[in-house]
């Protein structure tokens, strides 16, 4: 036999929050909605996920330094080009004056 106001204590104790086992129930399902929350929002990603973008990381590093390598090879060639079409020139400046001192009149094209 409880006497009565063990009994009220009792129930009133019953009633009311329990902290501990809102903290374990935070515990257990907390942690695992975090996790959930983190991997839709792309801060954490699986194993596989991650591989592939490795994967396709080192491809696309790939073809740019192929397509670096083309344009450097572009570039220095182009530079040839200017070089030679330079030396083209000055060797046309120097033909045109030396007939200019030897007397012959340089026919322009358009100009006749």
């Amino acid at each position: 036999m409880i006497p009565e106001p063990l009994r009220s204590l009792a129930a009133a104790e019953d009633s009311g929050p329990n902290i501990g086992k809102l903290i374990g129930q935070f515990a257990q399902y907390g942690i695992v909605g975090v996790v959930v929350v983190l991997l839709i929002l792309g801060v954490i990603v699986p194993k596989y996920v991650m591989t592939n973008l490795t994967a396709d990381r080192d491809k696309w590093r790939e073809a740019f330094e192929k397509e670096r390598e083309a344009h450097q090879l572009t570039r220095e060639q182009l530079a040839k080009a200017e070089e030679r079409g330079d030396v083209a020139v000055e060797q046309g400046k120097t033909l045109t004056h030396l007939l200019e001192e030897l007397g012959h009149r340089p026919q322009l094209r358009g100009s006749v």
